[in-house]
């Protein structure tokens, strides 16, 4: 499986009892979604995937656990940690109009409506009322709110974001 097929929901942050089961940080907005999924794929220490079938899981403060058929010892299941946990992107569902996975916001080209470049995506962040672009130019960071009053189109295919945002803001 290649990177651009997956699209990563979390990672694994350790051992969970000795039976090999897995504590993992779901970076989804449903921290259950993951359980939806029959085979996770985890990104092996040399950088290759593979495919893990989902056995049985449960949600705990702040992580799921989970557990895997193919793994069985706590040792195995330890050194899994820090694996990046993902799922085939065309498994997802197709997200409604005007709305985006965070990946694939991620490395976009922000303009402005003048069409100077501010920079590119760098992360999202969740605040509570609403997303925030991380925009990173050559010399300076933005924080642009994702609503409507700022976002004037989203451009997938040409990886471009443009906003209505000044170079002063």
């Amino acid at each position: 499986m290649r990177d651009a097929d997956l699209v990563v929901m979390g990672f694994v942050r350790g051992a969970f009892g000795v039976r090999g089961w897995v504590k993992v940080q779901a970076d989804t907005e449903n921290t259950d979604s993951l359980f939806d999924y029959p085979q996770w794929w985890l990104k092996q220490k040399n950088g290759e995937w593979k495919a893990f079938t989902f056995e049985d899981g449960a949600i705990q403060p702040k992580t799921l656990v989970v557990k895997f058929e193919e793994v069985d010892d706590r040792d195995v299941a330890e050194a899994m940690r820090g694996m990046q946990v993902a799922i085939p992107r065309e498994l997802l569902p197709k997200p409604p109009a005007d709305e985006y996975y965070w990946i694939d916001l991620i490395g976009l080209e922000v303009v402005n409506r003048e069409n100077i470049v501010l920079g590119k995506v760098t992360d999202l962040m969740e605040t509570g009322a609403n997303d925030v672009l991380v925009v990173r130019g050559e010399t300076d960071e933005r924080l642009i709110p994702f609503v409507s009053d700022y976002i004037v189109d989203v451009d997938l295919a040409a990886k471009r974001i443009t906003v209505d945002w000044g170079l002063d803001y």
